[in-house]
Protein backbone atom coordinates (compact mmCIF):
# COMPACT_ATOMS: atom_id res chain seq x y z
CA UNK A 1 0.00 0.00 0.00
CA UNK A 2 1.48 3.58 -0.67
CA UNK A 3 2.02 5.79 1.54
CA UNK A 4 -0.75 7.82 0.89
CA UNK A 5 -3.47 5.04 0.84
CA UNK A 6 -2.05 4.45 4.19
CA UNK A 7 -2.31 8.10 5.41
CA UNK A 8 -6.25 8.21 3.67
CA UNK A 9 -6.79 5.12 5.86
CA UNK A 10 -5.79 6.54 9.02
CA UNK A 11 -7.89 9.65 8.41
CA UNK A 12 -10.71 8.09 7.16
CA UNK A 13 -10.59 5.21 10.54
CA UNK A 14 -9.47 8.60 12.95
CA UNK A 15 -13.04 10.62 11.51
CA UNK A 16 -15.07 7.47 11.49
CA UNK A 17 -14.02 6.45 15.62
CA UNK A 18 -14.01 10.12 16.43
CA UNK A 19 -17.80 10.25 14.60
CA UNK A 20 -18.85 7.47 16.64
CA UNK A 21 -17.55 8.64 19.91
CA UNK A 22 -19.34 11.90 19.74
CA UNK A 23 -22.71 10.76 18.33
CA UNK A 24 -23.09 6.96 19.31
CA UNK A 25 -20.99 6.86 23.09
CA UNK A 26 -22.06 8.05 26.52
CA UNK A 27 -19.15 10.75 27.17
CA UNK A 28 -18.97 11.83 31.02
CA UNK A 29 -19.19 15.74 31.91
CA UNK A 30 -15.99 17.29 30.83
CA UNK A 31 -13.58 18.84 28.70
CA UNK A 32 -11.70 17.25 25.53
CA UNK A 33 -8.21 17.07 25.33
CA UNK A 34 -6.71 16.87 21.87
CA UNK A 35 -3.20 15.96 22.31
CA UNK A 36 -1.42 17.07 19.30
CA UNK A 37 -3.32 20.20 17.40
CA UNK A 38 -1.07 19.73 14.19
CA UNK A 39 -2.75 21.55 11.82
CA UNK A 40 -5.70 21.71 13.50
CA UNK A 41 -8.11 19.52 11.02
CA UNK A 42 -8.91 17.03 14.71
CA UNK A 43 -9.23 20.23 16.67
CA UNK A 44 -11.90 21.65 13.72
CA UNK A 45 -13.95 17.99 13.40
CA UNK A 46 -14.12 17.90 17.24
CA UNK A 47 -15.38 21.80 17.66
CA UNK A 48 -17.95 20.83 15.69
CA UNK A 49 -19.19 17.63 16.74
CA UNK A 50 -18.83 18.42 20.32
CA UNK A 51 -19.95 22.00 20.07
CA UNK A 52 -21.03 22.25 24.01
CA UNK A 53 -18.15 21.42 25.23
CA UNK A 54 -14.27 23.18 26.09
CA UNK A 55 -11.42 21.54 23.69
CA UNK A 56 -8.32 22.32 25.17
CA UNK A 57 -5.61 21.71 22.59
CA UNK A 58 -1.54 20.81 23.42
CA UNK A 59 1.44 20.53 21.20
CA UNK A 60 5.12 21.47 20.79
CA UNK A 61 4.61 24.34 18.48
CA UNK A 62 1.63 25.95 16.96
CA UNK A 63 1.54 25.29 13.73
CA UNK A 64 -2.28 24.98 13.12
CA UNK A 65 -4.32 26.46 10.16
CA UNK A 66 -5.46 30.21 11.96
CA UNK A 67 -9.29 28.73 11.33
CA UNK A 68 -8.54 26.08 13.01
CA UNK A 69 -6.28 27.34 16.19
CA UNK A 70 -8.04 27.62 19.51
CA UNK A 71 -8.11 30.67 21.48
CA UNK A 72 -4.74 31.24 23.64
CA UNK A 73 -6.24 30.06 27.01
CA UNK A 74 -7.38 26.66 25.09
CA UNK A 75 -3.80 26.36 23.43
CA UNK A 76 -0.77 24.77 25.59
CA UNK A 77 2.45 24.63 23.71
CA UNK A 78 5.29 23.12 24.64
CA UNK A 79 6.14 19.06 25.44
CA UNK A 80 3.19 17.66 26.07
CA UNK A 81 4.61 14.93 28.94
CA UNK A 82 5.45 18.15 30.37
CA UNK A 83 2.65 20.82 29.84
CA UNK A 84 -0.15 18.15 30.20
CA UNK A 85 1.38 17.62 33.93
CA UNK A 86 -0.77 21.23 34.58
CA UNK A 87 -4.23 19.43 33.89
CA UNK A 88 -3.43 16.40 36.21
CA UNK A 89 -7.33 15.32 37.47
CA UNK A 90 -8.96 18.07 35.14
CA UNK A 91 -11.45 15.10 33.98
CA UNK A 92 -11.82 15.05 30.63
CA UNK A 93 -14.88 13.50 28.75
CA UNK A 94 -12.32 12.53 25.92
CA UNK A 95 -8.64 12.60 25.25
CA UNK A 96 -7.60 12.31 21.67
CA UNK A 97 -3.69 11.70 20.86
CA UNK A 98 -2.55 11.75 17.49
CA UNK A 99 0.95 12.07 18.01
CA UNK A 100 2.05 8.98 16.57
CA UNK A 101 5.06 9.48 14.10
CA UNK A 102 4.94 6.17 12.08
CA UNK A 103 8.65 5.73 13.41
CA UNK A 104 8.26 2.64 15.76
CA UNK A 105 11.90 4.17 17.67
CA UNK A 106 10.51 7.50 18.10
CA UNK A 107 6.44 6.14 18.85
CA UNK A 108 8.10 4.30 21.68
CA UNK A 109 9.62 7.62 23.39
CA UNK A 110 6.15 8.72 23.28
CA UNK A 111 3.97 5.44 24.60
CA UNK A 112 6.49 5.60 27.82
CA UNK A 113 4.50 8.47 28.71
CA UNK A 114 1.70 9.11 27.14
CA UNK A 115 -0.80 5.98 28.68
CA UNK A 116 0.03 7.69 32.11
CA UNK A 117 -0.53 10.69 31.21
CA UNK A 118 -4.03 10.15 29.22
CA UNK A 119 -5.19 7.88 31.98
CA UNK A 120 -4.49 10.88 34.35
CA UNK A 121 -6.28 13.56 32.16
CA UNK A 122 -9.57 10.95 31.53
CA UNK A 123 -12.32 11.14 34.34
CA UNK A 124 -13.64 7.93 34.99
CA UNK A 125 -14.98 6.27 32.63
CA UNK A 126 -13.67 9.03 30.09
CA UNK A 127 -12.62 7.73 26.54
CA UNK A 128 -9.40 8.18 24.87
CA UNK A 129 -8.87 7.63 21.39
CA UNK A 130 -4.92 6.96 19.56
CA UNK A 131 -3.47 6.54 16.47
CA UNK A 132 -1.27 4.58 18.65
CA UNK A 133 -1.93 1.50 21.27
CA UNK A 134 -1.80 2.07 24.74
CA UNK A 135 -1.42 -0.50 26.99
CA UNK A 136 -2.39 0.05 30.65
CA UNK A 137 -4.22 -1.70 33.31
CA UNK A 138 -6.51 1.07 33.17
CA UNK A 139 -7.16 1.50 29.85
CA UNK A 140 -10.07 -0.83 28.48
CA UNK A 141 -10.07 -1.46 24.97
CA UNK A 142 -13.16 -0.91 23.04
CA UNK A 143 -14.27 -2.55 19.35
CA UNK A 144 -14.14 -0.34 16.51
CA UNK A 145 -16.33 0.22 13.51
CA UNK A 146 -16.46 -2.51 11.97
CA UNK A 147 -15.13 -0.37 8.90
CA UNK A 148 -11.79 0.40 10.55
CA UNK A 149 -8.88 -2.44 10.23
CA UNK A 150 -7.74 -3.63 13.43
CA UNK A 151 -4.45 -1.41 14.68
CA UNK A 152 -5.35 1.18 12.55
CA UNK A 153 -6.56 2.99 15.52
CA UNK A 154 -7.30 2.47 18.98
CA UNK A 155 -10.21 3.67 21.32
CA UNK A 156 -9.98 3.05 25.35
CA UNK A 157 -12.40 4.06 28.25
CA UNK A 158 -10.82 4.69 31.65
CA UNK A 159 -11.41 2.08 34.28
CA UNK A 160 -12.32 3.38 37.91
Amino acid sequence: MSRLDSFIRRLVAQREILDMICQEMTLPEGIVIELGLGNGRTYDHLRERLSDRRIIAFDRVSAAHKSSTPEPDNLVLGEIDVTAKKFFGIGAALVHADIGSGYDDLDAVNLAWLPDVTLELLAPSGIAASGVRMDHPRLQRLPLPPTVAEGRYHIYRKLS
